[in-house]
């Protein structure tokens, strides 16, 4: 496995990876020919999520949020192995922060913070900037992947500039050991809890769905604020994002209050723009319990 996962890595992905982004986006175009004209890769998963979540919207608009949608995720895979080995340079290019004061306040106040996002735009090129862009020392919470050489190789390239991976496993471990220093946690609230039973459930885009609780167990227990952060997409290849204050007194808050806020902020976002959320993946594999 190791030996297939090296070929890959070293003669697939790193070649192109040093690609110029006008080729890359080359290649984009035509993998959109394949990847979703010719062999319709996750299609049927991908125009049901948009069905249900939008009901109002006719077939039409249904298969125009689609087709946009696949342009924007071969965009997607192209950029991401692009991060293997972009320089700080084209990173300072192509990803701008709106609004880092609204972080750095709660630096300057000794206070550490977790942003709460979802899988919008594009989140690799994130997490390679964020370290740079505020004064927190920044920790993204992940599921390690299966391949261990991969995984390896993508807490080397997400920390490149700065940002430390934290797998879900070790969230309690990391936060108790990083109590004393100023950090930034990110979490990811749109991706699909393992056991439906200790969510919190809500309704979101026109359908059940069960809501990690890390955000807001971790920011009471140790009474950090919540930041929301919105990625954009300016144009091809260029992001900004911006931050949201939500709770700064997160121990103020009602049972459920900070995960069904942040949420929303995501849905809204969604609403917006649809076609640069990552709809492939089965994010209602679960049914809601009785009682819940």
């Amino acid at each position: 496995m190791n030996l297939v996962s090296r070929f890959l890595y070293y003669c697939v992905i790193l070649p192109i990876s040093y690609l110029p982004f006008p080729v890359l986006y080359g290649i984009s175009d035509f993998l959109y020919l394949i990847l979703y004209k010719t062999f319709g890769y996750r299609k049927k998963i991908v125009l049901g999520n948009i069905q249900r979540s939008f009901p109002e919207k006719t077939a039409k608009e249904h298969m125009e949020i689609c087709n946009k949608f696949y342009s924007h995720f071969c965009d997607l895979i192209l950029e991401s192995l692009k991060t293997f080995t972009i320089s700080e340079k084209q990173v300072q290019k192509r990803v701008v922060c709106k609004n880092p004061e609204l972080v750095n306040k709660y630096f300057d106040q000794k206070k550490s913070v977790i942003f709460a996002g979802g899988h919008i735009a594009n989140w690799e090129i994130f997490a390679v900037s964020i370290d740079k862009l505020i004064k927190h020392k920044t920790l993204g919470i992940y599921k390690p992947l299966s391949n261990k050489y991969f995984d390896g190789k993508m807490q080397k390239t997400r920390g490149r500039y700065g940002l430390t991976l934290v797998s879900t496993k070790k969230v309690s471990q990391v936060f108790e050991e990083e109590k004393n220093n100023l950090t930034a946690s990110i979490f990811a609230i749109d991706q699909s809890p393992s056991n439906p039973n200790s969510c919190h459930w809500m309704t979101f885009l026109n359908q059940d769905t069960g809501v990690l609780f890390g955000t807001e167990k971790f920011a009471k227990e140790y009474d950090q604020p919540v930041l929301y952060g919105r990625i954009n997409k300016e144009k091809r290849g260029y992001y900004s994002f911006e931050f949201f204050e939500t709770f700064p007194h997160p121990r103020e808050t009602k049972p459920g209050e900070i995960t069904e806020t942040v949420t929303r902020l995501l849905e809204k976002d969604i609403i917006n723009t649809p076609e640069y959320w990552l709809w492939t993946h089965r994010r209602w594999k679960h049914k809601r319990p009785a009682g819940k």
